[in-house]
């Protein structure tokens, strides 16, 4: 009997004991610590050391040079004075001053362009007023549907006529509305149309100025100023001369040459003409007749399509008011360039 009550006496400490274990398996709350891992970069990723800090420079030390692009709209022609496209920028050499520079940007795609029209309406276009109209409106024609033109007259006051994008008739009947004034502030409108209108615009551009080149009244502005500011500009300038001279003639046999009238001054006005649209690297027309109109325009619109651009960042930055040949050549036989032969370094604050 002893035996049996040891044997169960063993049994019961035993059951305790396993349901103590099994208790002590299940019942406990084990609260987990987070534990940072070590972070691993994926496949795509690159683990990037921090720069190292700046060396300390002594200030006489420090060349700084301006990295600021300088941009050239470049025509190519062949010998007949059609435009060439299809070139690549190995064809391009570019020399400043005589050192060949390196060409950091080509383009050649052709773009849609900002044309300012510059309308003379002084007096001594009165006898052309309305051929002026009529050539303005011609060459509202030429452009396609991008393209952007704004229309400004000008005598002794500048006046915008039409801009932006703008219906046809619209910008007819605003040309059509246009009358001559009194007196001539041709530079200041040339200024207007480089410093006020297209400075800010981007993209291809160029100012088209129709006149006899003779100013009577400018105050703001000069015949010197002016071909600084073209030369600055990154737009083209192409001028139609208009020779109203011979037509103030016909009409005036015997009368006294007032202001703006002499033969000097006419001689003058061409030669300004012909110096503006050379600092501007575009080209001169004589609006002798109808056909030569016509040419005109339509090779001014095809010249601006087909332009290529080049740029390259100068090795030094210059001083403020220096003027930097420039010269474009391209690599190819019996092809001609044509672009601005110069630039002149701006102030910083002008930048």
């Amino acid at each position: 009997m002893k035996k049996i009550l040891a044997l169960l006496g063993l049994l019961a400490v035993s059951g305790v004991s396993v349901i103590a274990q099994t208790s002590g398996q299940v019942r406990p709350r084990i609260v987990k610590l987070p534990v940072k891992k070590k972070e691993v970069p994926s496949p795509n990723e690159v683990s990037i050391a921090p720069p190292p800090p700046m060396p300390v420079v002594d200030e006489d030390d420090v060349i700084k040079i301006e990295t600021n692009l300088v941009k050239l709209p470049v025509s190519v022609l062949d010998t007949n004075g059609r435009f060439i496209s299809g070139l690549r920028q190995n064809d391009f050499q570019i020399f400043e001053n005589g050192r060949q520079q390196q060409i950091e940007y080509f383009a050649s795609v052709e773009n849609p362009f900002t044309v300012v029209l510059l309308l003379d309406l002084s007096p001594s276009t009165k006898y052309k007023i309305n051929e002026i109209q009529d050539a303005a409106i011609s060459f509202f024609d030429e452009l396609r549907g991008k393209d952007r033109l704004i229309v400004v007259a000008f005598s002794k006051n500048v006046e915008i006529l039409s801009q932006g994008k703008t219906s046809y008739h619209r910008v007819r009947r605003a040309i059509r509305r246009a009358r001559f004034g009194t007196q001539t502030s041709l530079y200041e409108a040339v200024d207007f149309a480089m410093k006020d209108v297209l400075k800010s615009i981007q993209g291809r551009k160029a100012v088209v100025l129709f006149s006899d080149g003779v100013d009577t009244s400018s105050q703001r502005s000069s015949y010197n100023g002016t071909l600084r500011r073209a030369e600055q500009s990154d737009a083209l300038i192409y001028s139609v001369r208009y020779n109203t001279f011979i037509d103030h003639k016909k009409q005036n046999k015997n009368v006294q040459y007032g202001i703006g009238g002499s033969p000097e001054e006419h001689r003058r006005g061409k030669a300004y003409l012909e110096a503006l649209t050379k600092a501007g690297g575009g080209r001169i027309y004589e609006a002798d007749t109808t056909l030569n109109l016509n040419y005109a325009f339509k090779n001014i619109a095809e010249e601006l399509r087909r332009q290529y651009s080049l740029g390259y960042y100068p090795e030094s930055e210059g001083i403020a008011g220096e003027r930097r040949k420039i010269v474009v050549r391209v690599m190819r036989p019996n092809l001609k360039v044509r672009a601005k032969g110069s630039y002149i370094v701006e102030a910083k604050d002008s930048r």
